[in-house]
């Protein structure tokens, strides 16, 4: 069964800390609990999303600099 990792606000959801930065997670890769794997952005504040989970296999369901609804399944994990 696969895990999810929501969003915890509504905004503009970021998956690296900088444009020229790479992401905080790759596609594919594994997340520990703790780890942060975005920044939502809301009104000009970026808030960092940290996984509750571990797992694995992260597959994003959300791209960089897309907009999100609170609750909204950013990424799902084996």
């Amino acid at each position: 069964m696969s895990k999810q990792i929501q969003s915890p606000l509504p905004g503009t959801f970021y998956r690296k800390p900088a444009p020229d930065q790479p992401p905080f997670v790759e596609d594919g890769g594994d997340i520990n609990a703790g780890d942060t794997i975005g920044l939502v952005e809301v009104m000009k504040t970026f808030h960092e999303v940290k996984a509750e989970v571990s797992g694995s296999n992260a597959r994003f369901s959300v791209g960089d600099e897309e907009p999100v609804t609170a609750g909204a399944v950013l990424v799902e994990l084996d």
